[in-house]
């Protein structure tokens, strides 16, 4: 496994490190308006990668299926889409502003259920930056190199904001710094792991490989809708959030043309 590999699956941890760190520097929590800006950015981002970087890779490595090339897509988004609801209705965890949690009932303290929350939504994240470079690794896909790099650099910059919005609410909560930072570094761990898994059994998965892809579109875009797109519209103001999320898919999009 190359340098370039491991600093591809390194840099979205380092994103959500680097923006877990702002509680150190940052005095005040983050207003409302700045966490619907910054969730909409997150929101664009993980949509446009869906598409330019999963979904359309997937039905391009299915055309010698003719008029059905849509079906490995059409059955790997789903089955992405279905993952994430057994998740979401199996893991307790709690959102951002949220008063009620989700999951099974549990006992876990309010703090650990935020961070399950993110955590949550980054697995699909990992198992995506996984199944591209499993894809480019073996040569399996017409993924390059730059086309890697353009939806890991995607991920580790909506990361960034990711970390500061789990680490400034658990440390205003009143959680140490030093936790609150751990919880939003920690939150973000579980990507580089799925991804270095995806990668080691990216061999036997070659089969399969358009599935995979449109699996984590579709984990992603539930992500998305189930969770950010509620978050960036609620209380006053939201067309802050679909600005921020038209800059984030239009980053993206940029991104994976120009590295691609």
């Amino acid at each position: 496994m190359g340098k370039e590999v491991i600093s591809g699956l390194l840099l979205p941890f380092l994103g959500t490190s680097l923006g877990a760190a702002s509680v150190f520097f940052m005095k005040h929590d983050l207003s409302r308006s700045v966490q619907r800006a910054l969730t909409g950015f997150a929101a664009g981002v993980m949509t446009a990668a869906s598409i330019w970087s999963l979904i359309i890779p997937a039905m391009e490595l299915s055309e010698n299926k003719g008029k059905l090339a849509f079906l490995p897509a059409v059955i790997g988004f789903w089955c992405g889409i279905l993952f994430l609801l057994l998740l979401d209705s199996l893991i307790p965890h709690l959102h951002m502003n949220a008063e009620k949690a989700e999951g099974l009932p549990s006992k876990l303290a309010r703090t650990t259920m935020m961070v399950l929350a993110v955590t949550l939504h980054n697995i699909p994240e990992g198992m995506a930056v996984g199944i591209v470079y499993a894809g480019f690794l073996t040569s399996s896909t017409d993924m390059t190199a730059g086309g890697a790099l353009a939806l890991v650099l995607g991920i580790a910059i909506q990361n960034f904001p990711e970390g500061a919005i789990i680490s400034m609410p658990l440390h205003a909560e009143g959680t140490s710094k030093g936790k609150a930072f751990a919880g939003g570094v920690l939150s973000g761990a579980v990507e580089p792991l799925g991804s270095l898994l995806t990668i080691l059994f990216a061999s036997r998965l070659l089969p399969i490989m358009p599935y995979l892809l449109s699996f984590a579109a579709g984990a992603m875009i539930y992500v998305v809708v189930e969770e950010l797109i509620p978050e960036m519209s609620e209380g006053e103001h939201s067309n802050i959030g679909v600005i921020l999320f038209s800059v984030g898919f239009t980053l993206m999009m940029i991104l994976d043309v120009a590295l691609g």
